[in-house]
């Protein structure tokens, strides 16, 4: 019994351990994609209400004498966020070739991340390549300075608080989803009820009206 006792706490203790490696990872994205000239490309990210996002970019332009990406000191990249469907511009940004932008959501739902070069040749056929490192979820930058006043015990400590916030906003915004296509399948459902009972009625009163119309074709014909 003793040593089934050992057995299940020494199961416990790994897989907490476990929990708290994953969870000591905030979540990334990283990618990269091509701009042709003054092109602009925007992608969509759903994010949960008062989440943080962090992200590090980097742009390159095509060197036809080198034939390769090489960095433009006078490139610079034109940054964007909104809150769809509102549209409500959350970031407007205009940075150098390389550099980071951070951003919270302030409501729950979809959010357009936009890219563009700010190049001033509107016919340029130039084509950049843009390198995208993004943080969701991150701590602040104030919380980074701090951490080198806390033992690497309590830091973890914090971190997994920070990242048990993060899943319960998720947790709560999954909910806010679930009631709201909870009522669209409601609504669906009684609208069919009431359907369903309107086709009853109307196929009710066409078999009474048949049924007296060949009642009253019986009598003339003296068949009844």
């Amino acid at each position: 019994m003793e040593k089934g006792s050992c057995v299940v706490w020494l199961t416990a203790l790994l897989l907490s351990n476990l929990l708290l490696v994953l969870l000591h990872t905030p979540h990334t994205a990283a990618l990269y994609f091509y701009l042709e000239g003054t092109e602009q490309k925007c992608f969509i990210e759903e994010l949960p209400k008062d989440t943080l996002v962090v992200g590090n970019y980097k742009a390159e332009q095509w060197s036809e004498p080198q034939q390769q990406y090489t960095e433009n000191p006078q490139l610079g990249i034109q940054i964007t966020v909104e809150e769809l469907p509102q549209s409500h511009r959350i970031v407007n940004q205009k940075g150098p070739s390389h550099g980071h932008f951070t951003f919270t959501a302030s409501d729950s739902g979809d959010h357009a991340i936009c890219f563009a070069t700010n190049s001033t040749t509107w016919f340029t056929s130039t084509q950049t390549k843009l390198t995208l490192d993004m943080a969701i979820g991150e701590t602040t930058s104030e919380e980074e300075n701090d951490k080198e006043h806390f033992s690497e015990l309590a830091q973890r400590v914090r971190d997994l608080n920070n990242r048990i916030a993060d899943i319960r906003r998720e947790q709560s915004y999954q909910r806010e989803r679930e009631a709201e296509f909870r009522d669209q399948s409601e609504l669906t459902n009684t609208r069919v009820v009431y359907w369903t009972i309107v086709q009853l009625l109307i196929l009710g009163i066409t078999c009474l009206w048949q049924m007296r119309h060949l009642r009253s074709f019986f009598e003339a014909k003296k068949l009844v």
